[in-house]
């Protein structure tokens, strides 16, 4: 039986996701389903977009993914299936999928379309669990819908390369659990257009020079403990996902703040990088 991870905005207050999972095992008692997250602020695209991108291919292909953002049917926004780069995705026509397989093209794209669902309020669970149960019982996408070729694409959230090449201009796209701050700058990105030229990163009134690897990198071993930087100290790095983060080495968001409340960011905020 083929994994279902679930991906949605719902949290956990309410009763929505013990909902799905039940129409899920009513319909596969043998069913595996896997949380991803249900903690992506309301409505947020690139955020879940970042978290299921950077997750999605650790799992086993032939995974199912349901991704239950901004999921209402509307003329504007279509309900979808789509098997790209072995996996299988059912979510809402919103852009979230075209940033998540950003780099690969899909094999298959169809709009769903199943009798007896009409209109919903709750369309993860009356339609995408459908489709997804369907899919893990070895059904095709054919079946559930429609050739489908208008993927949605949000090119706003787009790095922006300008003044002849010397400057990238990035946006936070995701603040993770110690309050460190994820943008939308990958290392390909900045390595293709750096051509080994020095660099300014900047972000509110602060400039970094250094992107490290690792985050213990920030600290130089071979000097004294008072001499060292070390925790309460900025710094970037490329983060395991190959994004550029800008951290508070070893801060905690919830006593003394992280690197989004510190250095006041927040989600769509610039940062910037000028090749010197």
């Amino acid at each position: 039986m083929a994994i279902i991870t679930l991906t949605t905005d719902f949290g956990h207050k309410d009763h929505f996701i013990g909902a799905i999972k039940g129409t899920i095992y009513s319909e596969l008692d043998d069913a595996r389903i896997v949380d991803i997250s249900h903690s992506i602020s309301p409505f947020n695209i690139q955020e879940c977009a970042y978290i299921l991108k950077n997750s999605y291919k650790t799992f086993p292909k032939g995974t199912i993914h349901i991704v239950g953002i901004d999921s209402e049917e509307t003329p504007e926004n279509q309900h979808i299936a789509v098997f790209v780069d072995g996996h299988y995705f059912i979510v809402a026509n919103n852009g979230v999928l075209g940033l998540i397989i950003s780099e690969v093209l899909p094999d298959k794209i169809v709009e769903i379309s199943l009798p007896d669902t009409g209109q919903t309020s709750f369309p993860v669970m009356d339609v995408f669990v459908k489709v997804a149960c369907h899919i893990a019982r070895g059904g095709t996408l054919e079946v559930v819908g429609k050739s489908f070729d208008q993927l949605r694409d949000l090119k706003e959230f787009t790095p922006i390369v300008s003044d002849n090449l010397k400057t990238i201009t990035g946006h936070v796209i995701y603040i993770d659990n110690y309050g460190n701050v994820v943008s939308n700058i990958q290392k390909s990105l900045f390595e293709a257009y750096r051509n080994g030229r020095k660099f300014e990163l900047k972000a509110r009134n602060k400039k970094l020079t250094v992107i490290h690897k690792k985050f213990s990198d920030i600290i130089n071993f071979d000097l004294d403990k008072n001499q060292r930087k070390g925790p309460g100290d900025l710094l970037a790095l490329f983060n395991s996902s190959e994004y550029i983060e800008l951290a508070i080495y070893k801060s905690d968001l919830n006593t003394v703040g992280g690197a989004s409340t510190l250095l006041g960011l927040d989600y769509r905020d610039t940062i910037t990088i000028n090749f010197i």
